[in-house]
């Protein structure tokens, strides 16, 4: 395993790699941890297109999101940082092909501040590396932990997306 890219007092923030699959399956099939990620249970294939998307976020602009783990430790905790997406919602929504921001935290790590101090280095680092610049995020409502975290970290709430299934998704951005 190499080295992490980044540190925080209490976590290692490391690039996806091959050997982080099962943890990231585990970390998105607990039913309390997904509750805000849509309706649906995420299969092995569904994992491996989450760390095959976030891995080639990371060698196509040359940022993604992080493995998040307590220090010393190997169990993935979290999965957070800035990436590349393309939600397809439309040009007018904001969130096609531009840098987005994300945590999922697995429940045991909730309310710890967790979220607050990795995207805080993650932000950080970004705009070291990438400038400063719109970075966007959706939460969906309701999920006020979540909308608490943006604001802290300087998103505020600029519009919202109703998909054709599922709730409706609050659209952050920090500019």
């Amino acid at each position: 395993m190499t080295a992490p890219v980044l540190t925080t007092a209490r976590y290692e923030l490391w690039r996806p790699q091959v050997e982080d699959l099962a943890d990231l399956f585990e970390l998105t099939h607990d039913a309390e941890t997904r509750r805000f990620l849509g309706n649906f249970v995420p299969t092995e294939a569904d994992s491996f297109a989450r760390l095959a998307r976030n891995a080639g976020s990371w060698a196509l602009w040359g940022y993604g999101t992080f493995m998040v783990r307590k220090k010393g430790e190997g169990q993935i905790v979290a999965n957070c940082g800035v990436f590349r997406s393309h939600r397809g919602f439309g040009a007018e929504q904001g969130l096609d092909n531009v840098p987005e921001a994300g945590w999922i935290v697995h429940r045991d790590a909730w309310g710890q501040g967790l979220a607050s101090e990795v995207m805080t280095a993650a932000l950080a680092w970004f705009d070291q590396k990438h400038g400063r610049q719109r970075v966007a995020c959706m939460i969906e409502e309701g999920h006020e932990a979540s909308e608490a975290i943006a604001a802290k970290l300087g998103f505020v709430r600029y519009g919202q997306h109703q998909p054709d299934e599922g709730a409706a998704l609050g659209l952050w951005e920090r500019t």
